[in-house]
């Protein structure tokens, strides 16, 4: 198998996503034994790929964003250190796909996130390099299939902990309302809902970086333990948390902005239960800000312990919101939701 149409650059781009609720559910054992659910929605901030074909045996790594570059030998690359999530995409797909000819190319993403962010940006990144990958070699993959992949190329040949939710998000796109079932089976289910209640939504949601990037798998390994321990508080946390997506769901359906928010604020308490890190001093300063300030409800995104924070609030209070988050030193920001899930092109050098 060679490159579709040399020479030529490759792109693609995979969205973000906001997790309104059910956060935590897509973990395994988890979602092996009670079935998880999640309802979250991809937003105008973007993971991006570019591939473009080499003649010199070298694969050339970049990560634009934080200034990293490297260079290997065509072939299996040692993945136990630097560009993990590049390293680890190409050599699957070599070895998947390209078994008898690993091919040179520079591979180089971005990501309009900081690291830790708890947008889902690793996994809108994994996903952006495999498609990348699928549109250079005319791969054989569906939405399923990319989605799936880049969740094994995190979980099993990267051992990295983690759900499953960023994936099928950053592959399909939208607002979805996605089950997590055992076996690794997965359902995503879009959303049909009508442009005044997301406009209506748009307009009542802020977003904020709260100057902290978190590493989630301390997190992630104490919401495991959690599913595995009948009758504590963490796993009932987790219930509460797969009941929140139902009932955030049917109040989305219906233009419930407000309900939405008193949904948030309850989510984000089931959410502290799951494990002691999910929160800190910081995060529930501006929780408390936020909330003095026109936020009718509002929680961590991803798995705590920092990054974005999200809010509603009444359109006309989003200004002194975003005031009060500026001053205690967060950077708010609106967000615009998005439709489409990852996307290649190609065009000629």
């Amino acid at each position: 198998m060679t490159f579709r149409q040399p020479p030529t650059i490759y792109r693609s781009r995979a969205p973000l996503r906001l997790g309104l609720a059910g956060g935590g559910t897509d973990l395994s054992p988890y979602s092996d034994l009670y079935g998880g659910v999640i309802l979250n929605v991809t937003i105008d901030r973007y993971a991006f790929a570019s591939l473009t074909p080499r003649t010199d045996g070298k694969v050339v790594l970049r990560a634009n964003d934080l200034g990293v570059e490297e260079s290997h030998p065509a072939g299996q690359i040692p993945t136990d250190s630097g560009l993990r999530l590049h390293r680890a995409v190409y050599n699957r797909i070599a070895r998947q796909f390209l078994p008898d000819n690993p091919p040179a190319l520079d591979l180089s993403t971005s990501i309009e996130a900081p690291p830790g962010s708890g947008l889902g940006s690793s996994s809108a990144l994994v996903v952006a390099l495999v498609e990348v990958f699928r549109e250079a070699f005319n791969l054989p993959l569906g939405q399923y299939d990319v989605a799936h992949l880049a969740f094994e190329i995190e979980r099993i040949d990267l051992a990295l902990d983690g759900g499953k939710q960023d994936q099928y998000a950053a592959a399909f796109g939208g607002i979805n309302f996605i089950e997590f079932l055992s076996g690794d089976r997965v359902i995503v289910n879009p959303l049909r809902v009508r442009r005044p209640i997301l406009n209506e939504l748009e307009s009542s949601l802020v977003v904020c970086f709260s100057g902290q990037s978190r590493a989630s798998d301390v997190i992630i390994r104490d919401q495991i333990k959690a599913a595995e321990n009948k009758g504590s508080k963490a796993l009932d946390g987790l219930h509460a948390l797969k009941k929140d997506a139902f009932d955030m769901k049917q109040a989305l359906l219906g233009g419930d902005v407000q309900g939405m928010a008193e949904i948030l604020n309850r989510s984000w308490i089931s959410k502290k239960a799951t494990a002691e890190s999910v929160s800190n001093s910081h995060i529930d300063s501006l929780y408390s800000v936020a909330r003095a300030n026109g936020a009718r409800g509002g929680k961590v995104s991803g798995a705590g312990g920092g990054g974005f924070m999200m809010f509603i609030a009444d359109p006309e209070s989003k200004p002194r919101l975003m005031r009060a988050l500026a001053a205690a030193g967060s950077a708010p920001d609106k967000v615009t939701f998005t439709h489409a899930g990852v996307e290649s092109w190609h065009a000629g050098l």
